[in-house]
């Protein structure tokens, strides 16, 4: 098998492998029709931005990126001078993934760590934060952010977002909501955008696009328009306008009036579902923690994790050593039963090899 033939293979190593799904790909190809207005100014771009309105039941402001690196961090840099502070959790995508993007783009605005309990940041945790120092030497609390889904595969419930606004609110903090895979969490909790950004409290949404179904495309969406002043600058001075914007627009006009920002959620989920209800039955493989989005998280043995490697199935261990194995809006359940039998087989002969005395 030649590298070119495996790399179509389905993996589970991250929904970032996924293609592109029929809806956004068909909005792309019907705006590469003919010619359109540079920067923004077009028709596409203002069908989006109307499309999020309509989603989020709000008149918010909306403005389109490449990349989550550069949603969340140009979001935070816009709430935050460079002597503030951005309370998030241990466990944080801005915290551990972002290659201190959101210092950089804010010309110095610390990251202060509380630790998360499984993943999630808490209101007692933002409270000592907080409240630890207030003295002129020390970076001056301003926003708080987590990330939902988080890291972990958990989800906060609307209940939980809006514990932490009330939180923040006591202290005069902004809320920020790391979303890049909102819709799976608006799937997992059956509830609605609006109901799980800014009528529990969030003030500035990253919405995630990419790891929905489509190339490239991230959208953050300020629900007080006031927060958003000269953001359309910065963009354009982080190198994130793009001059053909139509192409960042449309795959989202193609995904919301469709509803396939939700139906690619839904099935994602399902899978994660399906996987770890089968993975159950499996001896000497445990699922970590509950599912509640399109992530499983396995502990296994470092022997069956490379069996399963040596089979050509890829996943990441970068979380506590547990494999990840994530779904996406195009997983086939014939290739998830196909990783089942081959990780059940792997441990299988893990367990019939004797012990070393």
């Amino acid at each position: 098998m030649t590298r070119e033939t495996d790399d179509l293979l389905q993996q589970f190593a991250s929904d970032n492998y996924a293609g592109i799904c029929p809806e956004a790909w068909d909005a792309m190809e019907r705006a590469n029709r003919g010619h359109a207005t540079a920067y923004g100014d077009d028709v596409w771009t203002a069908r989006a931005a109307n499309q999020f309105r309509q989603l989020f039941e709000c008149e918010c402001e909306v403005f389109l990126v490449f990349n989550g690196t550069a949603a969340n961090s140009l979001a935070l840099a816009s709430l935050c001078q460079s002597y503030h502070g951005v309370i998030c959790c241990d466990a944080s995508h801005v915290e551990t993934d972002e290659c201190g993007a959101p210092e950089f783009f804010s010309n110095g605005s610390k990251l202060l760590v509380a630790q998360g309990v499984d993943g999630k940041l808490t209101p007692a945790s933002i409270h000592e934060l907080a409240t630890k120092r207030q003295d002129i030497h020390f970076p001056k609390p301003r926003v708080v952010t987590i990330t939902e889904p988080t890291e972990t595969g958990r989800v906060y419930t609307v209940g939980e977002v809006k514990a932490i606004s009330a939180a923040c609110k006591e202290h005069g903090l902004l809320l920020h909501m790391d979303a890049a895979r909102f819709a799976n969490a608006c799937a997992s909790l059956r509830c609605s955008p609006a109901e799980l950004s800014w009528k529990s409290g969030v003030d500035v949404l990253c919405f995630g696009g990419t790891k929905n179904g489509m190339a490239v495309g991230e959208a953050v969406l300020f629900f007080d328009k006031g927060l958003a002043t000269d953001f359309d600058y910065r963009c354009k001075q982080a190198g994130q306008l793009a001059s053909k914007m139509r192409f960042l627009s449309a795959p989202w006009v193609g995904m919301l009036e469709s509803g396939a920002w939700l139906s690619n959620a839904r099935h994602a989920n399902q899978c994660a579902l399906y996987f770890a209800e089968r993975v159950a039955r499996i001896g000497n493989v445990q699922v970590v923690s509950a599912v509640e989005a399109n992530t499983v998280f396995l502990n296994t043995s470092d022997q069956i994790l490379e069996s399963l490697r040596g089979r050509g199935w890829r996943f990441y261990t970068f979380i506590g050593g547990a494999a990840r194995i994530m779904f996406a809006w195009d997983t086939d359940l014939k290739r998830v039963d196909a990783l089942l039998g081959d990780l059940e087989e792997c441990a299988c002969a893990a367990s019939s090899v004797a012990p070393v005395m």
